[in-house]
């Protein structure tokens, strides 16, 4: 018997006024799997996860994950269903007057119902998952690289056991070998973690090595979704033309 999916989009429309979003939206996303959401600049895949998230609500459809409706009317009695899930937003979302490890355990404290001391125990752990050196707990998210502070987001991600993991634009900022080094870490912790991710991405060549399935998002719905390979061969004017920007070679200074 397969396993229940993970997260279930039924008929999902979304407006804002008059504009239309999303129409006839259906997505699954399995359990175990990782999934990338792209598309056009303003199709609206930040603002579908916000409503995998339980941050938004579309205009109509509904949204299961783990089994569950979400319902933001049941906001206070579905808590425990969102301590469930991380997220690590884009910019990595720091509190500025934290330090890293005051970052990482305030998730243990608000919601963990954790000891001071245990709670910073546990974010302790969790920096070391993630390759943060022990001195790097007591530094200001200013003083940070932005690759540290993607770890240091997912730390705190992460830092609640979750069964799924939400990413907006994980490789965002990074230079090439910073995006080289946490896309390979999240793999590592997907594994540690066992965990379901679903990620947005403008950047699918990055993230290509831990993906499991794409999804496409154009013409206010999902068009296509498969393993990248299966993705590619679908004949659909967006897709076909996103796959050959993304393999156009650019030139160099000089225009040649």
């Amino acid at each position: 018997m397969s396993a229940p999916a993970a997260i279930v989009l039924n008929d999902i429309e979304t407006r804002f006024g008059e504009r239309v979003i999303h129409q006839h939206l259906n997505l699954t996303v399995q359990q175990g799997e990782v999934l990338a959401l792209v598309g056009a600049s303003g199709c609206g895949k930040t603002t579908l996860l916000r409503h995998m998230i339980g941050l938004s609500r579309p205009s109509a459809g509904t949204v299961e994950v783990l089994g569950c409706r979400l319902d933001p009317e049941r906001f206070i009695a579905q808590r425990p269903l969102r301590q469930r899930w991380g997220v690590l937003f884009q910019a990595g979302a720091l509190f500025s007057a934290l330090t890293v490890l005051e970052n990482v355990a305030l998730p243990l404290l608000e919601r963990g119902g954790l000891r001071v001391s245990d709670a910073l125990i546990l974010a302790r752990c969790k920096l070391a998952q993630v390759g943060l050196a022990r001195h790097d707990a007591d530094k200001l998210p200013a003083q940070l690289s932005g690759g540290m502070v993607k770890r240091v987001a997912l730390a705190r991600a992460l830092a609640l056991e979750p069964e799924l993991l939400f990413l907006d634009e994980p490789t965002a900022g990074l230079d090439p070998l910073g995006a080289q080094a946490f896309v390979a870490l999240l793999a590592d912790m997907r594994k540690l973690h066992d965990l379901t991710a679903v990620m947005v991405t403008h950047e699918l060549d990055r993230v290509a090595p831990v993906l499991d399935r794409v999804a496409v998002l154009a013409d206010q719905r999902v068009v296509a979704v498969g393993s990248l390979a299966q993705v590619r061969q679908v004949d659909h004017p967006f897709i076909q033309a996103y796959f050959a920007a993304e393999v156009t070679p650019t030139k160099d200074e000089h225009g040649k």
